[in-house]
């Protein structure tokens, strides 16, 4: 007996397709970028490369790399990410943990309080008074301090903390074992998956960050990636810089490159690397941002 194949429902259907087309519409950006930066400069004035270089070249990522100051921002903000995504993991953990713990005191007070910070804030200039008066301007520091933490990812690590069995805590506290051993040792490793999500939201805001670089430095040295290609993206000098600089460098390639396509490789450089990060923590994320939407 043959048994008969399922036809698949409409809505599976329809759904299909919807995510296929919205898959295309984000890919698609990114990758017009992509073909622009490898095709000639010259040649790209003239229109209608979208999908594939016409011309293929590299001459303007040679420029991108040829500049210095691109290793420097990428340093600076590969730094700025690891250290502040770790350190504001840490510090956000910890407050999570503090909140579901029953004995702590004045916890009615604090939730309310940490969430208003959410809606409401002095302003800018009170905050640039802040960063001057502890003297966080034009310091490294002004990366990673004032993010140390985050009450949205709290409210995230609080669900999930709240959901585990609480007689493992108990069973720690009659082997003598105390709060911080309890976090380090037991709360922490049954909580990768949350773990996890907290670390590329924190990484991607950090790596996307140039607000930070532009308001509150003044020091090249201290420019992130994404501040540079800011300048490169508002300011024609900057990309007309680095096309000069490359033209004058490698007389043969000067008509290779122009400051579109340059813009374009610049883009390309500083997205690849974070996305490339995505795939290692993917087998987190969606258990990880499933938090709290299922009660045991």
């Amino acid at each position: 007996m043959k048994l008969k194949k399922k036809k698949p429902e409409t809505f599976d259907l329809v759904n299909g397709v919807v995510m296929i087309l919205m898959m295309a519409v984000m890919i698609f950006p990114f990758w017009y970028c992509i073909a622009g930066s490898l095709n000639d400069g010259t040649d790209y004035l003239r229109g209608g490369v979208y999908l594939w270089p016409r011309e293929f070249v590299l001459s303007n990522y040679k420029a991108v790399f040829r500049d210095a100051s691109i290793f420097n921002a990428f340093k600076i903000t590969i730094l700025k990410s690891i250290v502040g995504t770790a350190t504001s993991l840490m510090v956000t953990a910890l407050a999570a943990y503090a909140m579901t713990r029953p004995a702590l005191k004045g916890k009615r007070f604090y939730a309310p309080f940490m969430t208003l910070t959410m809606y409401f804030g002095g302003g800018l200039i009170p905050y640039f008074i802040i960063i001057k008066d502890l003297h966080l301007y034009d310091s490294f520091w002004v990366y990673i301090i004032p993010g140390l933490f985050s009450v949205w990812n709290m409210i995230i690590l609080r669900s999930f903390f709240a959901e585990l069995p609480g007689e493992l805590i108990e069973a720690a506290k009659l082997d003598g074992a105390g709060e911080y051993r309890i976090f380090f040792q037991i709360v922490l490793p049954l909580s990768k998956a949350v773990l996890a999500t907290i670390v590329l939201f924190s990484l991607v805001g950090h790596w996307n960050s140039y607000f930070d670089s532009m308001m509150y430095t003044s020091s090249q040295e201290l420019q992130t990636i994404q501040f540079f290609l800011k300048k490169m993206i508002t300011d024609p000098g900057t990309a007309s810089s680095l096309a000069s600089s490359a033209a004058m460098a490698i007389p043969a390639e000067a008509r290779k490159v122009t400051p579109q396509t340059i813009k374009l490789a610049a883009m390309v450089v500083t997205s690849l690397p974070i996305i490339c990060v995505y795939p290692f923590l993917q087998k987190y994320f969606v258990k990880g941002t499933m938090v709290g939407s299922v009660k045991g």
